[in-house]
This record gives structure tokens, C-alpha cells and sequence, in this order.
């Protein structure tokens, strides 16, 4: 999860309107990706009955006729808000089922943070700390295993094809979890500046990796890699023990955070190339 030392700082969460995303888009991947970041998409609020409760999240997909691989996106420690929106938005344009969920649920609807936020204020911090509590391995497994089902219930999805999973900062952890709860159902997984891999708890998400079928894609900020290297070692060696492919890669000059729109630590050129690295893992594994 995110560190007590290493944080994105302050985060202010301004909603892009679709023609700058789709300007930011062309830029960042040519003519190619700017007539994917065109393709409308259609995007509603659901909520998803579970074994705990009723989630709220955000479903996305291409519009038109036709059918797309799934995917499950993993909001930071904020939860879903209208960065991870946009994410969801972005992704369904390049063709795919998008869900983003709320991850405190169990207590609180989405947004559970209004307006700024900032990690160097205990007060703001402390706001965090009870809902972060709800979510636990066992709840996850049992979250991924309904959010999935929802997925393959929608007409739009290709049940024929895998399904990935992508997580950010504490999300990281959740997609491993996922992966090993559904390893039929996940061929891909992603973690952006995610922590927590590789812990010494019964609950580590590395001892889950004999149990996953997915290639993983685990890209590191360089300020984590620097707190502990052994980590990320570590966490690819039980990866290569479990006959995983993978492919771990620490972003110089990229801060925890940097992916996410609305931090201090918002690393554009970088968030791009993990964005490409993205679609690259998804095309090879989910078609």
C-alpha cells in the first residue's frame, strides 16, 4: 500500500473533458491511438451485489455492436474518483469492458474523499486509515470473483477471451489477489507503483503466484525501489520461481504516484510509457 514515507503528496482530482483526453491521447500515441481514444464509449454507474454487500462502480465498453476481453481496474488507496474514470474511459476506447471499483464499499459510497487531498496532512491521512482497513485478501477474492461475474453477465463481453487486471499503488496487491482468484479467468495482470508484493505475511501476494496462469507486467517508482531493492528482487524471483513471465522494470525519475492524474508526482511522458506497456501486455494476452 501507499507508504508512510513515499507518497504522490497533495492530490487534486479535475475531471479532462474528452476532447483534451483525446488530444492528450493522440499525442502520446500518434494517429493509431488517437482514432482508438475517438471510439465513443458508453459509461454507467452500477452496483454489483457481492457476498459482503452491494458494490458501486463504474462499468465502460466500446459502443456499437460487438464484444471486448474485460478487464478489472484496482484504484489507489482513493479509490474510484475521476481519475480512475478517465482510466476506465481510456481503456474501453482502445477496445475493451472496463469495471472500476469502489473499493470501501462495505462502508462508504464513491467518492469517499471530496475535493483536495493531501498525504502530508495527518489529518487527511486519518481519513484513510479506517477504510483502508475493509479491504483484506479474503474480501478481495471474494470481490474479484463477483466483479468478474458481472463482467462476463454483460452482452458486451468476450467470454471467449481472457480477462486482465491492472492495479495501482494498494491495487497492485489486489490484482495478484485477483489473479489467483479467478487464475482461469486472468491472463494479465499490472501493477503501477504497487506495494505490498512481497511482505514476510502469510497473506504476501507472492506466496499466490503457483496459483495464477497470467504474465504480469510490475513497474516500479524509482523513489519505492530506492526505500527497499530487495522487494522488487524479490517479488520477481518467486514470479520466475513460479514460472510466471513477467517483466519487472524500475521507471527512473518516476515517483510513487506517477501514473495517476491529479498528483504532485504526475509524470505524463512516463504515465504514457506505462500506458503502452499496457495495451502491449493486454494485445498479447487478452487479443
Amino acid at each position: 500500500m501507499c507508504d508512510d514515507d513515499i507518497h504522490p503528496g497533495l492530490v487534486v482530482d479535475p475531471t479532462v473533458s474528452r476532447r483534451a483526453f483525446g488530444l492528450m491521447a493522440a499525442a502520446a500515441t500518434g494517429v493509431a491511438g488517437a482514432a482508438r481514444a475517438a471510439t465513443p464509449v458508453v459509461e454507467k454507474d452500477v452496483e454489483i451485489k457481492t457476498p459482503d454487500g452491494v458494490a458501486d462502480a463504474a462499468l465502460y465498453y466500446p459502443e456499437g455492436k460487438g464484444s471486448w476481453p474485460a478487464v478489472l481496474i484496482w484504484p489507489d488507496v482513493m479509490s474510484l474518483r475521476p481519475a480512475f474514470r478517465e482510466m476506465g474511459r481510456r481503456l474501453a476506447a482502445s477496445g475493451y469492458v472496463v469495471l472500476v471499483p469502489n473499493l470501501y464499499y462495505r462502508v462508504k459510497r464513491a467518492p469517499v474523499i471530496d475535493g483536495a487531498f493531501s498525504f502530508a496532512n495527518p489529518e487527511d491521512r486519518a481519513k484513510i486509515t479506517p477504510l483502508r482497513a475493509t479491504v483484506t485478501p479474503d474480501g478481495t477474492a471474494r470481490d474479484a470473483v463477483a466483479y468478474l461475474a458481472f463482467l462476463d453477465a454483460q452482452p458486451q463481453t468476450n467470454k471467449k477471451k481472457k480477462a486482465g487486471v491492472q492495479g495501482y499503488c494498494m491495487g497492485g496487491p489486489l490484482s495478484v489477489q485477483t489473479a489467483a482468484a479467478a487464475p482461469d479467468r486472468i491472463a494479465a495482470v499490472a501493477s503501477f507503483h504497487g506495494g505490498g508484493l512481497f511482505t514476510d505475511q502469510p497473506s504476501s501476494p507472492h506466496l499466490l503466484l503457483p496459483k495464477t496462469k497470467a504474465e504480469y507486467l510490475i513497474l516500479v517508482a524509482e523513489n519505492d525501489d530506492k526505500q527497499d531493492p530487495t522487494s522488487r528482487e524479490k517479488f520477481k524471483a518467486a514470479l520466475d520461481a513460479a514460472k510466471r513471465p513477467s517483466k519487472v522494470e524500475v521507471y527512473a525519475g518516476a515517483a510513487h504516484g506517477w501514473t495517476v492524474k491529479g498528483s504532485q508526482v504526475y509524470n505524463e511522458p512516463a504515465a504514457e510509457k506505462a500506458w503502452a506497456e499496457l495495451l502491449d501486455l493486454y494485445k498479447r494476452n487478452l487479443g
